[in-house]
Order: C-alpha cells, then structure tokens, then sequence
C-alpha cells in the first residue's frame, strides 16, 4: 500500500498548468509529524511533476500513516507509477 492517495482532476479551462495540493489529517501524527510529509510531499512535486503530471489537471497528495517511514525513493517511485497510471 503507498505512502499516500493520489487523486487527479482535469481542470477543463485550457490552461495547461499543473495544479497541486497537499493534505495531511491529524490521524497521523502531530504538526511536527505532518509537516515532516509536507516537506516530502513538496520535495517530491518539484522533482517529478513537471516531467510526469497531467497537463491541465489539479493533483492531489493525501498523506497515509506509511508514508511517514517511507523511504523516499520509494515514495518517489510510487508518484511515478500513480501518475502513470492517472495519465491513462
């Protein structure tokens, strides 16, 4: 199970800009915890989305209590194929 959920959007105004946004509920852990994964969150959507987002699309992350421990290669492994998947 990944470190997060991805959902996708297509915004539908022909702007071709990519959207992102980031979410994690206090189920995981306390702000320290949940800005940890921001940060990673945030690290993650600059090296991988301009290359393999949905152009025109809003993206999503919402942070999973696995993903705090994940290794970040993994989780960027995970955004690669989930967006890979949304792009279908």
């Amino acid at each position: 199970m990944p470190g997060f959920v991805l959902l996708v959007r297509p915004r539908g105004d022909g702007d071709a800009a990519i959207g992102i946004g980031f979410t994690v509920t206090k189920k995981i852990g306390g702000a320290v915890v949940r800005n940890r994964m921001k940060r990673r969150f945030r690290a993650l959507a600059r090296e991988i989305l301009p290359h393999a987002g949905v152009p025109g699309a809003d993206h999503v992350l919402i942070g999973r209590n696995t993903g705090v421990e994940r290794d970040y290669a993994l989780l960027a492994t995970e955004l690669r194929k989930a967006l890979a998947k949304a792009a279908r």
